[in-house]
């Protein structure tokens, strides 16, 4: 299993049209092999980045969503909103999953290669 986190610095201007960018995804990943979940965290402290967080089963089915046409059509809105909306750039991380407290018998990510997005 592994987790991508996609940080995103919003300028509070811009948070509520932000955050219904979100509410009206267009949630083609959610029907992606491998795909887990999709959760969009509001930050609680002023100036820190909202992120988005999702989890895949493997490494392997989270890449071939980036390089499928879902993909292309999932991001097709992404630049919706001005470039001002934003106080930096984009933060992109992916972490292995080695052990999940609520499930004892998952069997952990192989370590692997740095991730190049395309």
């Amino acid at each position: 299993m592994i987790t991508v986190m996609n940080r995103i610095a919003v300028k509070p201007e811009y948070a509520e049209r932000f955050e219904e960018r979100f509410r009206d995804r267009a949630r083609l990943v959610d029907e992606m092999p491998g795909f887990v979940s999709n959760q969009v965290l509001r930050p609680v402290n002023p100036q820190e980045p909202y992120i988005v967080l999702t989890l895949w089963n493997s490494r392997a089915e989270f890449e071939a969503w980036t390089h499928s046409d879902a993909f292309i059509q999932g991001h097709a809105r992404s630049g919706s909103l001005p470039k001002e909306a934003f106080s930096g750039p984009n933060s992109l991380e992916i972490h292995e999953v080695f052990q999940d407290s609520g499930r004892p018998d998952l069997a952990p990510e192989p370590r692997g290669e740095a991730f190049k997005p395309h």
